[in-house]
This record gives C-alpha cells, structure tokens and sequence, in this order.
C-alpha cells in the first residue's frame, strides 16, 4: 500500500528481512507489528532531528485495544504510551477540533486538556527497548537498500 510518513512512497512494498522456515505465523505477525512500530517511529526520529520534543505518545482507536500493540509500541518508542479512554479516534478528534472552531474552547491544547482522558499507561520493557532499538537500525538501512535494487520503484 505503499509508505506515507517519512518516506511519501505510494509504490514501495513491505519485505520480510532474516525470514527463515522456523518462523511461524505468530513470528510474521510480530514483524509486521514491529515495522509498522519503526515506521511509526521514524517520524518521531525526524522530530528528535528537528529539535522538536515529544513529551507524551497517546494511542487510540480500534489497534489500541491490542495489550501486545500497545507493549509493542512503548518498547519501539523506547518512551511509556498512554491508552486514550475515548476509542473514537479521528471523529474524536474532529469534534474537539469542530468545538474549537466553535469558540467554545480558545485553543486546540485547552480542548484536548479538558476532554482527552487517559485510560492506561504502558511503559517499554527495558531489555525488549534495547532490542527494538538494535532492530530499528537495521529497519532504517531497509528501506534505502530496497529503493536502489529496485530503481523502477515498484519494490
């Protein structure tokens, strides 16, 4: 389906790395759960480029119900998740950000501290942290790699 965030890649694909017969299907379940992470991740690494903080990652909708999602994405993150209690997600968003144009709230932070509730935090696991840290290294040259064997840009 291609790649929007960093990359804005429509054409690239996703490719299974290190793939050997004694995985299984949890095995692949996993490493997609994890590239989605790094993918997810890379964006908070063009912000830590930019000088720009990241204080808090909440997470919301129907993949936040998932315990393994969740545990999966503090220990990308290498940061504690915090579980949104609204599970609405983008129409959530799009009411406070309708209320805000509304003028009932002045500002989009004075709307989302009034009404954006925190249900759950998920800290990273220390060693698995440490790992997906290692992984993410090797995920970053991934993509690099498959755009110059696959100059026609249909990987």
């Amino acid at each position: 389906m291609g790649e929007r965030t960093p990359h804005l890649d429509p054409n690239v694909r996703a490719a299974l790395v290190g793939l050997s017969p004694s995985h299984t299907r949890a095995h692949i379940i996993r490493a997609i759960q994890e590239g989605v992470a790094f993918s997810l991740k890379d964006t908070f690494s063009i912000f830590e480029e930019m000088k720009v903080p990241v204080t808090k990652i909440r997470l919301g909708g129907g993949g936040a119900r998932s315990k393994l999602w969740r545990q999966v994405q503090a220990d990308v993150y290498g940061q504690e998740v915090e579980l949104v209690e609204a599970e609405e997600g983008a129409a959530y968003g799009a009411a406070i950000l309708a209320a805000v144009g509304g003028r009932h709230w002045n500002s989009v932070d004075e709307a989302c501290d009034a009404v954006v509730r925190v249900a759950a935090r998920v800290a990273p696991n220390s060693e698995a942290s440490r790992l997906m840290q290692k992984n993410y290294s090797v995920y970053r040259r991934i993509y690099p790699a498959l755009r110059s064997i696959n100059p026609s840009n249909s990987i």
